[in-house]
């Protein structure tokens, strides 16, 4: 704990129940997390249409994995792309699982030109398949990742193992395995995990569809030992050479999708569901959106007040909760994380919500997921309720 930590919890258990304390006044440098750290809340993320975006190019990425394989920690990733979003918005478990993740990565384009409409500064497209180009491709002189490869069409999955072993590069597979079609019960036996486990991996890449393979990574979240975990999709039909990836200018343009209904027709079913829904999110959420935030006025200050009782811990947010405010709010919120107590945020006096500390928000709701609670959220005015539902996260307010 820090010395600021220290100071704040003494001085709140000064006060009387239900009393405010401004905390975070004199010395705001001394809650900040070490930087070495992985940290949920220091993470620059962004509440995108219903789910979390990290803003994150490729160089800080290999690093935070290189990090967390170096350090054994658990660090799920999740590419969300325009199917992602969609399927977000009808099923709760998916969405739960990019909430779950340690880095949301911008897969599509039409997910950074939403994110330019609405000012949130995402600008790299990340693509699962490129990460595992990067990573296949890292410096033969530092130690390779151990990859175990889980899922795809058979045989695939033992092509690419070779390949990737052939060409020595930053990846080495130890481990493959086709759990076949069954639930994500039927593919979570013992034996599976077993295997999994046995094989020393880094890294496990899964090739199953997206809902599928976020479900089978939290489900399995406790009992895998492989820090690493990612949902590749059709990467493993590139990397084996069934399905053509579009040429770099093709994919850099945002049409990647027609280049992958010319190779794979039968996915024009589902790119039409996706854009239909899409659509309608535009018009009825991120149009709506961008205009509010065109007529909003300058940006207030941000007052930060904590009320404590026996039981819970709740914090004030008066003013505009935007970006400009973050560094002061993270800091006021890793204090209330260590009361440990159930945790409220008032928003009767808060004039403007914006997209990073929504995504602050979420990380908080994150953390407290971890241990077994909930983030509970009062005094939401009708605005207020409006900004929650164009963002399209009014569920956290229930």
């Amino acid at each position: 704990m820090t010395l600021l930590e220290r100071m704040v919890l003494e001085k709140s258990h000064s006060k009387g129940p239900g009393q405010a304390v401004d905390i975070i006044s004199q010395h705001p440098s001394e809650a900040n997390p070490d930087s070495r750290v992985p940290d949920d809340l220091s993470r620059n993320v962004f509440g995108l249409l219903g789910i979390p975006v990290d803003a994150i190019d490729f160089r800080s990425l290999l690093q935070s994995i290189e990090f967390a394989a170096d350090q054994s920690s658990p660090f799920l990733i999740s590419t969300p792309n325009v199917n992602f979003l969609v399927k977000s918005q009808g099923n709760p478990d998916f969405r739960e699982a990019m909430l779950a993740s340690s880095l949301c990565l911008a897969d599509g384009m039409p997910l950074i030109w939403i994110a330019k409409l609405l000012g949130i500064p995402i600008h790299e497209r990340i693509a699962g398949s490129d990460l595992f180009g990067r990573l296949k491709s890292a410096s033969k002189t530092a130690r390779p990742l151990k990859v175990f490869l889980l899922g795809g069409a058979e045989g695939l999955a033992a092509t690419v193992g070779a390949k990737l072993n052939a060409e020595g590069g930053g990846l080495q597979c130890v481990g493959v395995l086709n759990p076949g079609f069954g639930t994500v019960e039927e593919m979570s036996t013992p034996a599976i995990i077993g295997t999994i486990n046995a094989s020393n991996a880094d890294l496990i890449a899964v090739f199953f569809g997206a809902e599928k393979a976020q479900a089978w990574m939290l489900h399995n979240h406790r009992n895998l030992r492989a820090p690493l975990r990612a949902q590749f999709g059709a990467t493993i039909n590139f990397e084996a050479g069934t399905v053509r990836r579009a040429p770099p200018l093709i994919r850099s343009t945002g049409f990647e999708w027609l280049w992958r209904i010319k190779e794979e027709p039968y996915l024009w079913r589902r790119y039409w569901s996706d854009g239909k829904a899409l659509l309608k999110m535009l018009l009825g959420s991120a149009v709506p959106l961008m205009i509010s935030q065109r007529r909003k006025r300058p940006v207030d200050e941000l007052s930060i007040e904590i009320q404590q009782t026996q039981e819970s811990i709740t914090i004030n947010l008066v003013g505009d909760a935007v970006a400009s405010h973050i560094e002061k709010a993270i800091q006021h919120f890793h204090v209330a994380l260590l009361s440990g107590k159930q945790m409220i945020i008032d928003l009767s006096k808060t004039e403007y919500l914006d997209a990073r500390f929504i995504g602050l928000l979420l990380m908080v709701r994150k953390r407290l997921n971890g241990r077994g609670e909930s983030l509970h959220f009062a005094g939401a005015s009708p605005r207020m309720r409006r900004l929650f539902r164009l963002n399209r996260f009014e569920y956290l307010l229930f």
